[in-house]
């Protein structure tokens, strides 16, 4: 761990949301406030609710009932809610010509809609879905870039009552196709295209192929993203996004009961189809507010960016947890290092935003430029950092928030994932964070680190659970329960198992995740996270990442082998040698690999996260599995071509 610290000042402190909270309720400090929410977790969501003045149509009676057990919970009992109402309809009258949605593209043009425009596109989408024969409870996927149209669509599914299926933007046809028959989509929303790296992704033909294994799609609607071109012959029906919204008139939020499934996000595996975690409105919307307001102290008129797809979690999060604060949400379709590195600091400066969310992979990839050139860029708007979905290498972290910001903001590095609809564990901006940190349990999350007996497991690393339900907690496998409680509820009794290694350090509390519990490998008995190996090759000037994992060995069960980028001008040959020290100096003699394998590039998520089961699949001759959430699954070519010329 590095001597690197964030220390808020008294003036954050006594400002932010989260100590708001803490003073109403008379606690002082977020120890307390934890120690509370986590002993009673219906206390805190209740609490939260009101502090945030999420509006209920029809309240509440009861915060949780659990008559059906700790895996089917039922939140908010009794109410109606309609998550357009907490993100659109409050602001329509307080400020309806504040900004809601910033939209700036690779090519650098700006789109914006204030609550009002926002409001009033809404209304008309749902209007025009209605009409099109679309109602409360059919699966509607969206397969949109991060654009204006993304946000509106995804708004006008959830007032009607339909079911948002977003879908990663990059996905190729079989892809797309798995997960709307899994859905059974009656609809698509799809863009003719976008623009990454300078380099047009035909969206339109994707979903075209997609569609003609897709028997439940009777509606496609396109939107012009690039140009009007017409959409590929297909079965179903085809309307423009421009006659959807003027067919129709307006069409207010409908009521809903509070737990009424609102969205199915996908996850992936190495095996097994896709699992479609079921969210709902009160459910999601409360949790994802909360986290918006107390994690990342956002505000009414803050800007809120997080780098990321609607596909992933973390855009339905961005969208609803700053539109739920009445902030602004700024969406970049594109990648964030064209034409150059600087683009992310150009950006921030010119919409002035208030949260930067970015991934330890970009950061690292931004690590190479020039401190003098991005101190040029006015990052002053910028009050909070935000991360999620991979470790951190210390070096990483700490060069962006002490020498890009100067040590001014901190970086609130949570985790949780798709089924959890939120965080696990976050730091708060009223307490010290010191590099890397993933602070403690997040408010309302009852979680732990055990062994395998399920007993609480302090200075070793041990299995991530949860003791108690929370409202965005998935409700199911979308048609598969039985899958979702054996994913979740069969390795201990009672507990939610997430499928993460984590570690509390004994001296001080501090939480590390340290990968899935499939990543961790097993090295002569002693388990050991890719982050420890991965942490300490980064330190290295000629790498630009890695990932380690772990392959069967007679004598030690398993063996560690690296792969590694190298960054322009290095040698791997000569580096490979140093890499192997590195670990053994850091990490331990045992755990310095066998092989140091230098490749071209590594499979991504377009989140930035390394598929590393995936490089160990080809480095043990195994199947990858779905490879549908990769950025670029050619890069497992690449590996394929480097482990021939070794052996």
């Amino acid at each position: 761990m590095t001597p690197y610290v964030w220390q808020p000042t008294a003036a954050r402190t006594a400002t932010a949301n989260v100590t708001r909270l803490g003073r109403s309720h008379g606690i002082s400090s977020i120890t307390e406030l934890r120690t509370r929410s986590m002993k009673d977790p219906q206390w805190y969501w209740d609490a939260a609710v009101r502090d945030l003045s999420i509006p209920f149509s029809t309240p509440y009676n009861r915060v949780l009932d659990l008559s059906l057990g700790v895996e089917n919970p039922d939140w908010f009992v009794g109410a109606e809610f309609n998550l357009v109402d907490a993100c659109i309809s409050r602001w329509l009258d307080a400020s309806p010509n504040e900004l809601a949605v910033i939209h700036e593209d690779e090519s650098g043009t700006v789109t914006t809609l204030t609550f009002a425009e926002l409001g009033e596109q809404v209304s008309a989408a749902a209007a025009g879905m209605t009409a099109l024969g679309i109602s409360a409870g059919d699966a509607v996927a969206i397969y949109l870039p991060m654009i204006p149209e993304a946000v509106v669509a995804f708004y006008a599914v959830a007032s009607i009552g339909a079911i948002a299926v977003p879908l990663f933007s990059g996905f190729a046809s079989p892809a797309i196709s798995a997960r709307i028959n899994d859905a059974a989509a009656k609809a698509v929303i799809v863009a003719d295209g976008t623009v990454r790296r300078n380099r047009r992704i035909d969206m339109a033909n994707a979903m075209a192929q997609a569609l003609s294994s897709c028997p439940s799609v009777t509606t496609v609607v396109t939107v012009p993203n690039l140009d009007a071109s017409e959409f590929p012959d297909t079965c179903a029906q085809v309307t423009t996004w421009d006659s959807l919204v003027r067919s129709g008139q307006a069409q207010s939020p409908a009521r809903l009961p509070a737990m009424q499934t609102f969205m199915l996000g996908y996850t992936s595996g190495t095996t097994g189809k896709p699992k479609g975690a079921v969210h709902t409105h009160a459910g999601f919307t409360v949790k994802v507010a909360t986290e918006v307001a107390y994690s990342f102290d956002i505000k009414q008129g803050d800007k809120f960016c997080w780098i990321t797809d609607m596909g992933w979690v973390m855009g339905p999060l961005a969208t609803i947890g700053a539109h739920a604060n009445g902030a602004a949400l700024v969406l970049y379709e594109g990648s964030p290092d064209v034409p150059d590195d600087y683009r992310l600091w150009q950006f921030v400066e010119r919409h002035k935003i208030t949260m930067l969310g970015v991934s330890p992979t970009l950061v690292r990839a931004l690590r190479a430029t020039a401190m003098d050139t991005i101190a040029t860029y006015d990052l002053s708007s910028v009050q909070t950092l935000g991360s999620t979905g991979e470790p951190w290498d210390s070096d990483s972290y700490d060069w962006l928030a002490s020498d890009v910001f100067g040590g001014r903001v901190p970086v609130i590095n949570f985790s949780g994932g798709t089924e959890v609809g939120g965080s696990f564990l976050a730091p708060y901006p009223v307490e010290p964070i010191p590099s890397c940190s993933l602070g403690g349990p997040s408010l309302g999350m009852n979680v732990d680190v055990v062994d395998d007996q399920g007993l609480p497991l302090r200075g070793e690393i041990g299995e991530l659970v949860c003791r108690t339900p929370w409202p965005s907690m998935t409700r199911s496998v979308w048609r598969d329960h039985d899958r979702y409680l054996e994913s979740y509820w069969s390795r201990f009794e009672g507990i939610w198992c997430h499928g993460d290694f984590a570690l509390i350090d004994e001296a001080d509390g501090t939480w590390y995740i340290l990968g899935r519990s499939d990543d961790v490998m097993n090295v002569a008995g002693k388990r050991l996270a890719p982050a420890e190996i991965e942490s300490a090759i980064a330190t290295h000037p000629a790498v630009a990442e890695s990932a380690a994992v772990g392959v069967p060995d007679p004598k030690k069960g398993e063996t560690v082998w690296v792969f590694w980028v190298p960054r322009d001008g290095s040698d791997p040959n000569a580096v490979a040698a140093e890499l192997r020290e590195l670990v053994a100096d850091n990490v331990g003699k045992p755990f310095a690999p066998s092989e140091v394998i230098a490749v071209p590039a590594l499979p991504k998520t377009r989140s930035a996260k390394i598929l590393r089961r995936a490089v160990r699949a080809v480095a043990t001759d195994a199947n990858p599995g779905d490879m549908s959430s990769a950025e670029n699954p050619e890069a497992l070519d690449g590996i394929r071509s480097a482990l021939t010329a070794l052996r």
